[in-house]
């Protein structure tokens, strides 16, 4: 049984710290002490993270679930849902399940990404490297384990986990993958050329994208849709 769980919420998001203060009222009641944001470290150690509100709170609290290497789930509050796992009317059912053990839990890959000059980063949904504010296409080479993939004039490039099959990737027209498939999916963003579809790597590939010089000079790298970088032209990531 878990003895110390760690909440999480977005700023300025009152449902979902409502939601949040209930559930550590029915975690009390079970003897089960919860943290609020920010306490993980300092006063106690958490076992186990409940995030609520929409996907982008739970993509922002796998970063702290990766980071204490504990599990996670989500109670959703937002309005699509994919990632979360629970539902507010099921909130003191779905508690009492997980502390009396009626749980299982599920692996996810990640996704590292080195941009040159920068620490690396973890992915849980994907890696894109886009235009940015730019109106001009950008140019994109692409090379897998080494070997040449392909150079694509696009808005931009993803790379995505099979958790991240169902987000940017899904937009740009890539395909739905079994969150358990040891792949990553390599999908670029309304790209000028043929190769405008979907491919699926191993999920220990390397993959390294680059930057052309000849279109513009920067772009954006994104990490799960939340950290943005800039990336020069003629540098890669991986």
């Amino acid at each position: 049984m878990f003895q110390t769980i760690q909440l999480f919420w977005l700023p300025n998001q009152h449902q979902a710290e409502s939601c949040a203060l209930e559930a550590a009222r029915i975690l009390l009641k079970h003897g089960v002490r919860p943290l609020l944001p920010g306490k993980a470290g300092k006063d106690a150690v958490p076992e186990l993270l409940l995030s609520f509100g929409g996907d982008g709170a739970l993509l922002a609290a796998a970063r702290e679930a990766i980071r204490w290497d504990i599990p996670l789930m989500g109670v959703n509050l937002g309005t699509v849902g994919f990632l979360t796992e629970e539902e507010p009317a099921r909130l003191e059912a779905a508690l009492e399940e997980i502390l009396s053990g009626r749980y299982t839990l599920e692996e996810r890959e990640l996704l590292s990404a080195e941009l040159p000059g920068h620490e690396p980063a973890l992915a849980l949904n994907d890696v894109v490297v886009s235009r940015g504010g730019y109106a001009r296409l950008i140019k994109v080479g692409c090379r897998v384990n080494g070997e040449e993939y392909g150079t694509f004039m696009a808005d931009g490039m993803i790379v995505a986990t099979p958790t991240g099959s169902t987000g940017y990737s899904l937009s740009a027209g890539g395909p739905i993958v079994e969150p358990g498939t040891d792949c990553m999916l390599i999908t670029p963003i309304c790209a000028h050329s043929l190769q405008r579809h979907s491919s699926v790597v191993s999920s220990r590939s390397e993959v390294r994208l680059t930057l052309q010089a000849d279109r513009v000079q920067s772009a954006l790298l994104q990490i799960d849709g939340q950290r943005n970088t800039a990336a020069q032209a003629g540098r890669a990531g991986q």
